[in-house]
C-alpha cells in the first residue's frame, strides 16, 4: 500500500468526488467493490410498484438495472456532488433515462432539490463520511421520504475504516451507535441495522475483511 501522504489525500479526495480520467478509474473500482453493500441496500428497501426511489451518491451507477428489475413502474432518481459521475452514470444508463425510469442530477450535498414527501425509499452507500452537517443533511433526506417510506444507508465499520490510511483524509467514521443517535435526531425508526463481512480489494490496492452495516430506517 503506497503511504506518501500526497497520494493519500488524492484518492481520499477522489473517493469523496470523483473527477477527471482518474476519477473514472477510481469510481469503476468502488462499483467493483462495493457492489456487495449496495445490494444489500437495495434489498433492505423491498422495492414495490409504482415507488420512486432516490439514490445519494450513485457514482457511475452501473447498479441501477439491479434497483429497476425489482419491480414494475418504479422510477430513479440520482444525486451526485461530482459532475463526472452524473455524466458517467447518465451515459452508462442511457437506455433508461431516453425511457424516462431514471435521471441523474447534480446537487451541492446539503439541500436535495426535491418536494417535501417525495420519495417512498432513499439509499446511500459508503457516502456518509463525506456529510460536511449530518444531522441537517439527515433531516433533509426525511424531509424528502414520504410518511412510512424507508432509507437505507450502507457503510463500513468505524473499526475497519480506521485501519485504512486514507481514510484519516476528510473522512467522518461512523459506529453504529452513532448512526442510532443521527437517525433518531431526525425523527427516523430504526426499524434494523444489520452486519455482514467480505473480502474486498481495497482502494489501495490490497485484500482486506470488511464489516459493514446496513442501517434501515423509517419515516
Amino acid at each position: 500500500m503506497n503511504n506518501d501522504k500526497d497520494f493519500l489525500e488524492q484518492l481520499a479526495s477522489q473517493l469523496s468526488c470523483p473527477k477527471d480520467t482518474i476519477g473514472l478509474e477510481v469510481a469503476n473500482n468502488m462499483h467493483e467493490s462495493n457492489i456487495r453493500m449496495t445490494r444489500a441496500a437495495i434489498a433492505a428497501l423491498q422495492i414495490t410498484d409504482g415507488d420512486l426511489i432516490l439514490e445519494l451518491g450513485h457514482g457511475n451507477c452501473k447498479h441501477l438495472t439491479e434497483i429497476l428489475e425489482k419491480a414494475n413502474h418504479t422510477s430513479y432518481y440520482g444525486l451526485e456532488i461530482s459532475a463526472l459521475m452524473q455524466k458517467e452514470a447518465a451515459e452508462v444508463n442511457s437506455m433508461a433515462t431516453q425511457a424516462n425510469k431514471a435521471s441523474f442530477h447534480l446537487y451541492d450535498g446539503q439541500k436535495i432539490p426535491f418536494s417535501v414527501n417525495t420519495f417512498h425509499k432513499i439509499l446511500t452507500v459508503n457516502t456518509i463520511y463525506f456529510w460536511e452537517n449530518p444531522e441537517d443533511f439527515i433531516k433533509e433526506i426525511y424531509r424528502v421520504l414520504r410518511p412510512g417510506g424507508l432509507l437505507a444507508i450502507s457503510f463500513a465499520d468505524k473499526d475497519f475504516m480506521e485501519s485504512l490510511p486514507f481514510t484519516a483524509y476528510g473522512f467522518d467514521l461512523y459506529s453504529k451507535e452513532r448512526i442510532h443517535s443521527l437517525a433518531e435526531f431526525a425523527g427516523f425508526k430504526i426499524k434494523e441495522i444489520s452486519s455482514a463481512t467480505e473480502k474486498i480489494k481495497s482502494k489501495a490496492g490490497d485484500e482486506v475483511e470488511r464489516l459493514f452495516y446496513v442501517a434501515l430506517l423509517e419515516k
